[in-house]
């Protein structure tokens, strides 16, 4: 399933290479438009000469220690059979401590506060992205400065309605656009660098710690706004799996660095030939008869930045619900080809009315970015954390170079993170209070389906000594297959009672399934299926789905055709309890949080869509369940 290591043809590879170009680096492909503007906009950056060349050698060791060396060299290796992303890096870290309670507890509780920031990332992206470039009108024309807002918002309300059609058509044009993007950054820095080749003296790591030493403080405050250049780095890791780790290496390399290196030094040279263009640098560099027709391709590349980060939110939902973290929700698949574009319309709208609030909220790019950082440097810690357990308790690498490998990385994140905690009353609290919320979800969900399964295992019936006993003066049998599904193995699932209660019938041939999620991506079918005989033409089946599976509950059935089993589509039944959670006071949550949770469960979509059981060979019999 993955293709992570796969060896590829050269035209594959190159396909490959420019689809990565444009989901991949979409975001931290258009920081250029605000990364440097936004060190000298708050004032406490004088620009200065040596402040240009210093904020210019931080740029640019940032990307290469942060992007090049940490993601690109090191955590692209920590692959989950072929899959990236924080769910992915995750399940590798919990799985490599398995044997330490405590300590897998902890990791889990940090992984899901990093997966639940992430949403809090996901609103701030699109919104900087797209209104830094809609901006650019305010450079090319200075009296449409009023449209500004009303543009941007046009733009991101028909790219989230254009969600329920899928990406697969336009997606095509990602990789050609972004292709030409990068070219474009080259173009319009690689003038100004050659006319002030001095500019070049900043890739001397020496001008950085310069920075640093004579302005301590300033420079502090400054890596805030220096953390927007590495902006979507993480998107590199989570896009792993639809990629493979080598095209996105040879984009990073080949076209991407040094797109965005040339370009922040064209800023820089022009800079220093003329310091009041540091009011919006990036269009300021461009000659004056290509400034609006840069407004759309900028337009077009941010669009598509946060058409990634929107794809990409739809994934780690999907993987989050399959790993039990989020409740079950409406995924539509937009295509028959690909498993992977999907849509998840709760989670379209709701990061819809999020960036519209983000947009009015702010109303610049610049307040935006007072906002951003946060979020990003705060995954960026997590996923160094995460990773030192890998390399140390799953790889086994020794302690010392555990610690070398991830504390370098870790120093220079917590760096960025502290400085952006400068930017918490100004804005950071906006996409903080995002990921609390969400994180806030994740753990009363997964604390209240632990509950749940606890009430109904002390409430149940051992399934074989029910069966025996059943079978001691047994029902009549009606022909056909029945499927109760049950979330657990081995114990008797409500439907069935109900059902021997009110219809006092049993079917012909009966499977109990229990359907079981697991934290790798990928289950082949030749590990899908375990069944286990119980006699009176009765049968427990287990099946085992990995979180990026669809969960096909039928399909997977069929498995069964040749083992004895008479699987005939027309002829089967499926049986669900619906259970209705009561909250009640005592042991448990707090009270709000069974609440919530009851709420949660009411409203979660249903199981038989989600494990795409045939609308019509349904049956539901409701429970109350008091946790």
């Amino acid at each position: 399933m993955s293709n992570a290591s796969a060896p590829r043809s050269p035209a594959a590879l190159a396909a490959l290479t420019l689809g990565a170009l444009g989901v991949v680096y979409g975001d931290i492909g258009t920081s250029p438009l605000y990364a440097l503007k936004e060190v000298f906009h708050g004032g406490h950056v004088a620009t200065t000469p040596e402040n240009i060349l210093g904020v210019l050698s931080l740029i640019f060791w940032t990307i290469t220690i942060i992007v090049s060396l940490k993601y690109v060299l090191l955590i692209l290796r920590a692959d989950n059979n072929g899959e990236g992303g924080l769910i992915a890096m995750l399940a590798l870290a919990t799985h490599a401590v398995r044997d330490k309670p405590r300590l897998r507890d902890a990791l889990m509780m940090v992984g899901l506060f990093g997966t639940a920031i992430f949403y809090g990332d996901g609103v701030i992206t699109p919104a900087i992205s797209v209104l830094s470039a809609v901006e650019g009108l305010e450079v090319a024309a200075p009296a449409l400065h009023h449209v500004v807002i009303p543009i941007t918002l046009v733009v991101l309300t028909a790219l989230f309605a254009v969600q329920r059609f899928g990406t697969a058509g336009i997606g095509k044009a990602f990789g050609p656009v972004t292709l030409v993007w990068f070219f474009v950054l080259v173009a319009l820095g690689l003038p100004h660098v050659l006319h002030n080749p001095q500019v070049l003296v900043a890739l001397n790591p020496a001008y950085a710690v310069g920075f640093f030493a004579q302005n301590p403080l300033v420079a502090f405050i400054g890596l805030g706004a220096v953390v927007l250049c590495v902006t979507g780095g993480e998107a590199l890791y989570a896009d792993m799996g639809h990629f493979g780790r080598l095209p996105i290496r040879i984009a990073w390399y080949g076209f991407v660095m040094p797109a965005l290196v040339i370009n922040y030094f064209g800023q820089g040279a022009m800079l220093l030939a003329d310091p009041a263009a540091i009011e919006n640098p990036f269009y300021l560099m461009a000659p004056e008869w290509a400034r609006l027709p840069l407004v759309f391709l900028a337009t077009a590349a941010t669009v598509i930045a946060s058409q990634a980060l929107i794809s990409a939110a739809f994934s780690v939902t999907k993987q989050a619900v399959q790993l039990g973290i989020l409740p079950r929700m409406r995924i539509l698949h937009t295509s028959v080809r690909d498993t992977g574009q999907i849509y998840v319309p709760f989670v379209n709208w709701g990061l819809y009315v999020f960036i519209v609030l983000a947009v009015a909220l702010f109303r610049s790019s610049s307040n935006l970015a007072s906002a951003y950082g946060i979020a990003v440097t705060l995954d960026m810690t997590i996923t160094t954390v995460m990773t030192f357990f890998v390399l140390r308790y799953g790889w086994k690498y020794p302690l010392a170079l555990c610690l070398l490998a991830t504390g370098f990385f870790f120093v220079i994140d917590i760096t960025f993170f502290a400085s952006n905690l400068l930017k918490l009353v100004a804005g950071g609290w906006f996409p903080l209070v995002i990921g609390i919320g969400m994180f806030t979800l994740m753990v009363t969900w997964r604390s209240g389906r632990r509950l749940m399964a606890e009430r109904l295992k002390h409430d149940a019936i051992d399934l074989k000594s029910f069966l025996d006993a059943v079978f001691i003066s047994p029902p009549a049998r009606v022909q056909g297959t029945a499927v109760f599904l049950s979330a657990e193995p081995d114990i008797t699932p409500n439907a069935l009672l109900h059902n021997l209660k009110h219809n006092k019938v049993f079917h012909e041939h009966n499977l109990f399934v229990a359907v079981r999620h697991h934290d790798v991506p990928w289950i082949g079918f030749d590990k899908r299926i375990e069944m286990e005989p119980l006699g009176h033409d009765c049968w427990q089946v287990i099946l085992h789905f990995g979180f990026k599976n669809e969960p096909d509950v039928p399909e997977a059935l069929q498995l069964l055709a040749g083992r004895g089993v008479p699987m005939d589509e027309m002829d089967t039944s499926y049986f669900l309890s619906r259970d209705i959670v009561m909250p009640s006071i005592g042991e448990g949550m707090a009270l709000w949080r069974e609440k919530l949770f009851a709420s949660m469960h009411l409203n979660a979509a249903a199981a038989a869509d989600f494990l795409n059981l045939p609308a019509n060979r349904i049956v539901e019999l409701g429970s109350k369940v008091e946790i």
